[in-house]
């Protein structure tokens, strides 16, 4: 009996040797591997993005990381007083802003660039902007498209945004931030609530609304966007709707949108 357990022992003391050793090495390669993943996301390359409104106003640098749910997602940036009174875009989607997308036209059979109307992409930003297009909605048109100075493609992933505000005498303002991305529906949004509304089709969970307040003499050199309610889901108005409980996914495009003050 002896010798069968001294046997065995010794049988089973390189395995058990073998197995801490493989399971040593699985934690050393999944630390690595992770260590690797985390190193190419904080590497990953943010897109630099220049829009010029004058060249005499404070310094803004819009900082937008994209969350785990960012797929393509349209957006605008603008100024608001104090009292919520509209006064600049500073930057908006071209397809938006021109009223041209990409992939607009499908009449050939293939999606081609054509103009497009969609009021429920960015239904604040256009009812605040305060714009009443012929047709009725509050975007841009072809032929009254925003300036090339404030319009851009549609980042692929996360930007910095280098702006200036609207002269140098704007010491306190809000800024704000609405995003929207088609095709993410979730279980309260679903394609089948407003079945009969082509515009909600093209939207999904509404546009969020993002908003910080900013005071040029506080001295503070960065401030954090955050969410304050969603737009219209088809942009028949203009109304911010506080309530956030039934979005879910579409707080997740952005992971985090940051507004640094250059002290030059």
């Amino acid at each position: 009996m002896k010798v069968f357990l001294k046997t065995e022992a010794m049988f089973h003391l390189p395995a058990i040797f073998i197995a801490m050793l493989f399971l040593l090495g699985f934690t050393v390669h999944t630390e690595s591997q992770f260590r690797r993943q985390s190193k190419a996301v904080e590497q990953e390359p943010v897109e630099e993005i220049i829009t010029t409104l004058d060249m005499e106003g404070f310094a803004l640098e819009i900082i937008f990381m994209k969350g785990k749910a960012h797929n393509h997602p349209l957006m605008a940036i603008w100024i608001e007083d104090l009292d919520s009174n509209y006064i600049q875009t500073l930057f908006v989607a071209e397809s938006i802003g021109k009223g041209f997308f990409r992939y607009g036209d499908p009449s050939s059979g293939r999606w081609m660039p054509g103009p497009v109307r969609r009021p429920a992409a960015l239904p604040y930003w256009g009812h605040q902007r305060g714009i009443r297009a012929d047709d009725g909605y509050y975007i841009p048109t072809q032929d009254k498209p925003m300036p090339d100075a404030i319009t851009g493609p549609t980042p692929k992933s996360s930007f910095i945004l280098h702006t200036q505000t609207p002269g140098a005498e704007l010491r306190r303002f809000r800024l704000l931030f609405e995003i929207n991305q088609s095709w993410d529906w979730n279980e309260y949004w679903t394609n089948t609530l407003y079945p009969d509304d082509e515009h909600y089709m093209t939207s999904s969970q509404p546009a969020l609304v993002y908003e910080t307040h900013i005071n040029l003499d506080s001295g503070a050199t960065e401030y954090e966007l955050t969410p304050i309610g969603h737009s219209h889901w088809s942009g028949q108005n203009g109304k911010l709707y506080p309530d956030l409980y039934t979005i879910t996914t579409a707080l997740d495009i952005a992971e985090s949108i940051r507004v640094r003050i250059p002290r030059n």
